[in-house]
C-alpha cells in the first residue's frame, strides 16, 4: 500500500495487482468547488473506476489517510472495482492556509498502469458585507426620458446576485421590454412613463445573506404644454376701435408631479375696428310725373343718400307721393271734381263743428267738478293711512279713507287730520350724496335769513328727510341753505308764497385721507386708516444709506377717470409717491374693490394717470405680462409695481351676471320736530373707504347706525333697485303716503362712480310717549338679490344701543418701519429665498413655492426677478397683512419638503404682534 506522511510528497506505486490489467483509473465524480458557510465544514468527494486507492492532496500536500472515508463497490456491467472517497474541510483549515491562491484539493486514483488526477476544487469561506458600495439615487425625470438607477452590491463570496424591487414588488424585466436590469446590476428604464414613478430598492443576495439598499424615489413629471389658441373673440366695440382676445390654457398636457408651468402668455389681445352702422337717408324728390287720366301726378325718392349700411336703419317715411294735378277741374261722372269735393267738405265740416262743441262742454264740466272736489279734499278732509305688513316684491300698498274731522274711524281720534298736504309726489326721490341735496327754490333762499319759518307742505319733502306738519322758528346758520345749484328736483306748490326747504343732510368736512413716512433700506408699510389701502416697501427696495419720504393718499374729490359705457370704477383712486422715484425691487400696492371676482363675468383693468392728466391702461388682471403683477382677492387687489403714481381699478362687465357688491347701511336720527324720525338708507360700494365716507357724514349729522350693514349682490342686468320700509307698527307710527317704497333706475346705481346712493324716509309717531321703533328695510334688485334689515331701536339717544361703526381702528399705526412691518422675520426670509432660488435638478423650486401660496398664473413675471422667492413672499406679506397666517405658509413649505421647521413656532421675541387689526366684515 502507498505510504503517506505529512512530509513525503512522492507518489509510490501500489503493492497490489490491479483488478483489470491495462486500464487507467477513470473519474466518475470529481470534487466540486465549495464554500464554507459560517463554521460548518464542507465535504469533498471523489469516485473512480477501476481504482486500487484514492487519496486527496490539498494545497500540494497529501491528506492523512485517517481523514479519508472510503467506500468500495463493483460495477455490475464491467466487473471493475469502483472506489469512492470523502474528506471534510473545516473553516479553521482554510483560515490557517496562507498561499498565493485559494485553498484547493485534488484527488489522485491508482491502478497498476499508473495514476489519474482529478480537477482542483477550491474551497473558500462565504460572506456578504452589509453596506452597498453604491446605493441607487432618487431622480426626477421628464416623461419619456431615460431613467438609470445605479447599484453596486456589497462585497461578498460568492458574488451577490442583484434583484430590483419597485414599491416592494420584484421587477421582472422579461415581462416589460421597457426595463433592463442586466447591465452591471443597474436598472434602466428606456422611456419613462407616469406609472414608473415609485420607490425603487436594490436587493443583493448570496448563499450567506441578503442585503437591501436605500430606497430611491423616482418621480416622472410632466412639464406643462399650451393648448391650441381659441378663436379670436368678437370685437368688444360695437362701433369704432376696440379689441379682440384669444386664450389658451396650460393643459396640453397640464403640469404634473411638479412639472414646470407653461412659459409665455395665456391671453393675447389685438386691436380691432368695427364698422359703425349707417342709417339710410332719402334723396331729393324727383320731378312730378305727367298728369294721369285720374287727375293725379306722382313723384318718388329712394333711400340712397346714403343707403343703410352695417345694420343701419332704413329711411322712415314714404318713397312715393301723389296729389291732384288739375286743382279740382278734373271731371268725374260728368261733374266737375271741385263740385263733388265741395259737397263732401260741407257735410264733414258740420259734423266736426258739432262734435267739437260737445267735447268742449264735457271738458269744461269735468274740469269744474275736478277743481271742486280737489279744493274740498284739501280744506275739509284728512288722509288716513292703513299700513299693510303683508307685502310682496318690496312695494307697500295704501288704502285711503276720506273722513270728516272728528270721525271715529280715524286711527287716532285725538289727533287732528293733516290739512297741510297740497300735493303728493309719487316718484322716487333718491340722493346720491349730501352734495347733491341742494334744492333750488325761490330767490329768497339764496341769502341766509335771520328769522325763518318753515312749513313743510308736500310728501316730496318726506323723501328728502324733511319733516311734515312741522312748524318752528330758528336762526339760520351758515351753510344751512344751498347756494348756486341750478338743478331743480321737482316743482313744489305751497299756500304760502315764502316756503323754504331746510336740507337736514349737511355736508361733512372730512379729514384728508393721506399718510406719509420716511423709509430706509429696511423697508416698511404705509396704511391709510380705515380704508383698506396700503403700501408695502420690501427690504432692499430703497438703496442703503438712503431715506425717502413716501406718501399714500386717496382722491376724495370726484375722480377724473370717467368709465366708458357700462364700465365701473371698482375702488378708490390711489396715489403713491413721489412719482419721480423708482425702486429696484417691486413694491406691493393694495387697493380694495367691490366686484364679485369671476373672470367669466368681469374683465378688470389697472389704469394709471399720466403727468398730462390722461389715463392709460397698465394691464388687464388676467393678462400675462412681465411689467407688473396683479393678484385679485375677493375684496382687494394686490399689485406689484416698480414705479409710483396714481392708479385705479376699472371693471368691464362681460355678461349680465357681473355682480357689483353693495353695502347697505341704515342710519337714523330725530328730526327738528320731536314727533318725526328720519331713516336714511345708503347703498355704497363694498369698500372700507366708501363706508368711512358715509360714517363721517352721519357723525356730523348726528346719525346713528341702526343695524349691522349687509351685502347686496347687484347684477349688471339693467334691472332697477327698490328700497322699501315694511312692518311699521300701525297704531304707533305712520309714514307719509307714496314714500314707503322708492325705486332707483339701474343706471344711477351701476354708474354712480364712488358716490353712495342715499334714500331718506320720514316716520311720524302719534304721541311723544312712543320711544321704540320696530320696522324692516327691504333693499332688493328687481329679479335679483334681496336683503332685509331688521330695525329695533330706541329713538332716545340715552337708551339707544350703540352699534360700532368700525370693529377695529388702525388709525394709530398708519406707518410701520423696519422688521416690525413684516410678518416673516428677515433671517427666516433669507433662508427661504436661499433654498428656493437655488436651482435643483429641475431648476425651478420657486415655482413650487408660488403654487403652494396660490400663485398659479403669470409666473413669467417672477422669472424676470433677481430673487423670485423674495417677490413671492412680498406678495404674501401684502395679502396677509391683517391675519399674518404663518401656519399656512409653514404647511406649504413642509408640503414641498424643503423645510421641517414650522415658522409659527418662532418665539414671540422674534415676531411681534401686529400693531393694527382689520375687520373686513365691518367694512374696514
Amino acid at each position: 500500500f502507498l505510504s503517506l506522511s505529512g512530509n513525503d510528497n512522492s507518489e509510490a506505486l501500489p503493492e497490489s495487482i490491479p483488478s483489470a490489467p491495462g486500464t487507467l483509473p477513470h473519474f466518475m465524480e470529481e470534487p466540486d468547488d465549495a464554500y464554507i458557510i459560517k463554521s460548518n465544514p464542507i465535504v469533498l468527494r471523489c469516485k473512480a473506476m477501476p481504482a486500487m486507492q484514492i487519496f486527496f492532496k490539498c494545497n500540494g500536500e497529501w491528506v492523512h489517510q485517517n481523514e479519508h472515508v472510503s467506500e468500495e463497490s463493483m460495477d455490475e456491467t464491467t466487473g471493475l472495482k469502483v472506489r469512492e472517497v470523502f474528506i471534510n474541510v473545516t473553516r479553521q483549515q482554510v483560515e490557517d492556509f496562507h498561499g498565493p491562491e485559494d485553498y484547493w484539493c485534488q484527488c489522485v486514483a491508482w491502478s497498476h498502469l499508473g495514476t489519474s488526477k482529478s480537477r482542483k476544487a477550491s474551497v473558500r469561506i462565504a460572506y456578504l458585507r452589509k453596506n452597498f458600495e453604491q446605493d441607487p439615487q432618487g431622480k426626477e425625470v421628464p416623461i419619456e426620458g431615460m431613467i438609470v438607477l445605479h447599484c453596486r452590491p456589497p462585497e461578498g463570496v460568492p458574488a451577490a446576485e442583484v434583484e430590483w424591487l419597485k414599491n416592494e414588488e420584484p421587477i421582472d424585466s422579461n415581462l416589460d421590454e421597457n426595463i433592463d436590469t442586466r447591465a452591471d446590476h443597474n436598472l434602466i428604464i428606456r422611456q419613462a412613463r407616469l406609472s414608473d414613478s415609485g420607490n425603487y430598492t436594490c436587493m443583493a443576495a448570496n448563499i450567506v445573506a441578503k442585503r437591501r439598499s436605500m430606497s430611491a424615489t423616482v418621480v416622472v413629471y410632466v412639464n406643462g404644454g399650451w393648448s391650441s389658441w381659441t378663436e379670436w373673440s368678437n370685437c368688444n366695440a360695437r362701433c369704432g376701435r376696440g379689441w379682440q382676445k384669444r386664450s389658451r390654457t396650460c393643459t396640453n398636457p397640464a403640469p404634473l408631479n411638479g412639472g414646470a408651468f407653461c412659459e409665455g402668455m395665456s391671453v393675447q389681445k389685438i386691436t380691432c375696428t368695427s364698422l359703425c352702422p349707417v342709417d339710410g337717408s332719402w334723396e331729393v324728390w324727383s320731378e312730378w310725373s305727367v298728369c294721369s287720366p285720374e287727375c293725379e301726378h306722382l313723384r318718388v325718392r329712394e333711400c340712397i343718400a346714403p343707403p343703410p349700411r352695417n345694420g343701419g336703419k332704413y329711411c322712415e317715411g314714404l318713397s312715393q307721393e301723389s296729389e291732384n294735378c288739375t286743382e279740382g277741374l278734373c271731371i268725374q261722372d260728368k261733374k266737375p271734381l271741385h263740385e263733388i269735393k265741395s259737397q263732401n267738405i260741407e257735410t264733414a265740416s258740420d259734423i266736426a263743428l258739432y262734435s267739437g262743441l260737445g267735447a268742449a262742454v264735457i271738458a269744461v264740466a269735468v274740469l269744474v267738478v275736478g277743481v271742486t272736489l280737489y279744493r274740498r279734499s284739501q280744506s275739509e278732509y284728512g288722509v288716513d293711512v292703513i299700513d299693510s305688513s303683508a307685502l310682496t316684491g318690496g312695494f307697500q300698498t295704501f288704502n285711503f279713507k276720506t273722513v270728516r274731522q272728528g270721525n271715529s274711524l280715524l286711527l287716532n281720534s285725538s289727533m287732528q287730520p293733516d290739512l297741510t298736504v297740497s300735493r303728493t309726489y309719487s316718484g322716487p326721490i333718491c340722493l346720491q350724496d349730501p352734495m347733491d341735496k341742494e334744492l333750488m327754490t325761490e330767490s329768497s333762499l339764496f341769502n341766509p335769513l335771520s328769522d325763518i319759518k318753515v312749513k313743510v307742505q308736500s310728501s316730496f319733502m318726506v323723501s328728502l328727510g324733511v319733516t311734515e306738519r312741522a312748524e318752528y322758528h330758528g336762526k339760520a346758520h351758515s351753510g344751512t341753505f344751498p347756494h348756486g345749484n341750478s338743478r331743480a328736483f321737482g316743482t313744489i306748490q305751497a299756500r304760502n308764497k315764502a316756503t323754504y326747504i331746510q336740507n337736514l343732510s349737511s355736508i361733512s368736512t372730512r379729514s384728508e385721507l393721506k399718510t406719509s413716512a420716511i423709509f430706509g433700506h429696511l423697508g416698511g408699510r404705509l396704511v391709510v386708516p380705515n380704508t383698506g389701502v396700503s403700501l408695502l416697501i420690501p427690504h432692499g427696495a430703497i438703496p442703503e444709506e438712503s431715506s425717502w419720504e413716501i406718501s399714500l393718499s386717496i382722491t376724495q374729490k370726484e375722480s377724473s377717470l370717467q368709465p366708458e359705457g357700462t364700465d365701473v370704477l371698482l375702488g378708490p383712486e390711489v396715489t403713491c409717491g413721489p412719482s419721480d422715484l423708482s425702486v429696484s425691487t417691486p413694491f406691493a400696492l393694495t387697493i380694495p374693490h367691490c366686484a364679485e371676482v369671476n373672470s367669466e363675468h368681469w374683465n378688470i383693468h389697472l389704469k394709471k394717470r399720466t403727468q398730462q392728466g390722461k389715463w392709460e391702461e397698465v394691464m388687464s388682471v388676467e393678462e400675462e405680462t412681465t411689467s407688473c403683477y396683479c393678484l385679485l382677492d375677493p375684496y382687494a387687489c394686490h399689485i406689484l409695481l416698480n414705479s409710483f403714481g396714481t392708479y385705479a381699478l376699472i371693471g368691464e362687465p362681460i355678461s349680465d351676471c357681473a355682480v357689483r357688491q353693495l353695502k347697505v347701511a341704515v342710519f337714523g336720527c330725530l328730526s327738528c320736530n320731536s314727533l318725526d324720525y328720519n331713516l336714511r338708507v345708503y347703498c355704497m360700494d363694498n369698500t372700507p373707504c366708501a363706508f368711512q365716507d358715509v360714517v363721517s357724514d352721519e357723525r356730523l349729522q348726528g346719525g346713528q347706525l341702526l343695524e349691522e350693514p349687509k351685502l347686496l349682490h347687484f347684477k349688471g342686468n339693467t334691472f332697477s333697485l327698490q328700497i322699501s320700509v315694511l312692518d311699521i307698527p300701525p297704531f304707533l307710527w305712520r309714514i307719509k303716503p307714496f314714500t314707503a317704497c322708492q325705486e332707483v333706475p339701474f343706471s344711477r346705481v351701476w354708474c354712480s362712480s364712488q358716490k353712495p346712493l342715499h334714500c331718506a324716509f320720514s316716520l311720524e309717531r302719534y304721541t311723544p310717549a312712543t320711544t321704540q321703533l320696530s320696522c324692516k328695510i327691504c333693499v332688493r334688485q328687481v329679479k335679483g338679490h334681496e336683503q332685509i334689515l331688521q330695525i329695533q331701536t330706541s329713538i332716545l339717544e340715552n337708551e339707544r344701543e350703540t352699534i360700532a361703526f368700525f370693529a377695529h381702528d388702525d388709525s394709530n399705526f398708519p406707518a410701520q418701519m423696519g422688521p416690525k412691518a413684516f410678518k416673516i422675520p428677515y433671517s427666516i426670509r433669507q433662508r427661504i429665498c436661499a433654498t428656493f432660488d437655488t436651482p435643483n435638478a429641475k431648476g425651478k423650486d420657486w415655482q413650487m413655492l408660488a403654487q403652494k401660496t396660490c400663485i398659479n398664473r403669470n409666473l413669467s413675471y417672477f422669472a424676470t426677478q433677481s430673487s423670485p422667492s423674495a417677490v413671492i413672499l412680498d406678495l404674501w406679506e401684502a395679502q396677509h397683512q391683517h391675519d399674518g397666517d404663518l401656519d399656512s405658509l409653514a404647511c406649504a413649505l413642509e408640503e414641498i419638503g424643503r423645510t421641517h421647521s414650522k415658522i409659527s413656532d418662532i418665539t414671540e421675541t422674534e415676531i411681534e404682534e401686529p400693531d393694527f387689526n382689520y375687520s373686513r366684515q365691518n367694512g374696514l
